[in-house]
């Protein structure tokens, strides 16, 4: 392992109180996320949330093409390639301390501000959902692409996607479509926008803050400079298309079935609307299994808890491990670049209600669920 992954630093306020500041640092792979990273990030930010001079973190990537493009998923297809249909316990280790990440994130005791400037995807949104105070750029181009490679969204998408206004959760799952700043403000994955050109002096300006220390306090006067800084920047905020698109998508929620959803999908007269054609070719092309999981998912994930539903989903991601799908998506997204995934199922309807089921059943007891204690003790469902 090697601390260059992630880069540390912890910065001087005016008051002495200190800003912890991470920086992924995988510029060459759009900062996607592996367990080294996870490893270097969890222990320094449970640090930091028990040191009494460490007012807020700062959560960014390096470079300007992306905060984090997902996780390493070439790495889970090698991982599942060496082996031959059983779980690697690479990726049963991955998933567990990803989510439990994720999990320390949205319950954050102080604020914690995530930059999500360029390509913010997959295990990115995992990372930013659950801030305090989530920023985006004129360059943030947000997703849940998983349904290209047999995968679904996960990192607690169950809990976020479902917060959406009506239905956008599950179009957004289903066709993998890329949002913009001002999309992710309209459907809470974000809230602020500043351009990226006013970064340096965003940070510098936190400095300025007399941190007090207290959580409450603390979170009143950051809102203060985001808000100030979100207002000077708003005019170069681009135009959206979920909002737009709000009245086409909405009959979606009372669709009955993922077989359903599809075809009211693929029924949408996109003409020539680019973002909606777009995503009605993604979600014909991707994994009709992925299909099943993301309406299923969304389904069960509405009544559950936040920690409930990243519980749900280590079972989902390990049966993922399991099957094939998902390694099959990858290679031929991300290996061979064939574009050519040869699907365990042709179409939507031809997935057995069996097979959808057996993503949902434990491989373990529920005493044995390694995300079993995730959040004993403290029930502040931030975000």
């Amino acid at each position: 392992m090697t601390e260059d992954v992630v880069i540390f630093e912890e910065i001087n306020s005016n008051n002495g109180m200190r800003i912890g500041h991470a920086t992924l640092n995988k510029a060459s792979a759009l900062n996607a996320l592996n367990i080294d990273m996870i490893r270097l990030l969890t222990p320094k930010l449970k640090q930091w949330q028990q040191d009494p001079t460490i007012a807020m973190v700062v959560l960014d990537g390096v470079g300007d093409k992306a905060f984090c493009a997902g996780g390493d998923v070439v790495a889970m297809h090698d991982a599942m390639l060496s082996a031959g249909g059983e779980l690697p316990a690479s990726l049963r280790s991955f998933f567990t301390e990803e989510y439990q990440l994720d999990y320390l994130i949205r319950l954050y005791s102080k604020p914690f501000l995530v930059w999500g400037n360029g390509i913010v995807m997959g295990g990115g949104l995992g990372l930013m959902s659950g801030a305090s105070h989530r920023i985006v750029t004129a360059s943030s181009r947000l997703a849940m692409p998983e349904i290209s490679i047999g995968l679904y969204p996960d990192v607690g998408g169950s809990w976020f996607l479902n917060k959406m206004p009506e239905a956008c959760g599950l179009f957004l799952g289903l066709t993998g479509a890329s949002i913009n700043a001002a999309d992710a403000l309209y459907v809470q994955l974000a809230d602020y926008f500043v351009a990226q050109e006013s970064k340096e002096i965003f940070l510098a300006q936190l400095v300025e803050i007399d941190w007090q220390g207290s959580a409450s306090a603390d979170h009143t006067q950051l809102n203060k400079v985001c808000e100030t800084f979100h207002d000077a920047d708003a005019g170069a905020l681009p135009a959206g298309n979920v909002q737009a698109h709000q009245e086409v998508i909405k009959p979606l929620a009372a669709a009955q079935s993922a077989v359903e959803v599809a075809q009211l999908i693929a029924q949408l007269d996109a003409g020539e609307d680019k973002w909606l054609s777009r995503a009605q070719k993604t979600l014909a092309a991707g994994s009709p299994l992925t299909a099943h999981l993301v309406y299923e998912q969304l389904k069960r994930g509405k009544d559950l808890s936040l920690e409930a539903c990243f519980q749900v989903e280590l079972i989902m991601s390990c049966r993922c491990g399991e099957m094939g799908e998902f390694q099959e998506g990858v290679r031929a997204l991300l290996i061979d670049k064939d574009m050519q995934p040869k699907w365990l199922y042709k179409n939507i309807g031809d997935v057995p209600k069996s097979v959808v089921e057996h993503f949902f059943s434990a491989p373990w007891s529920a005493e044995l669920h390694p995300l079993y204690s995730l959040g004993t003790g403290d029930n502040n469902e931030q975000r």
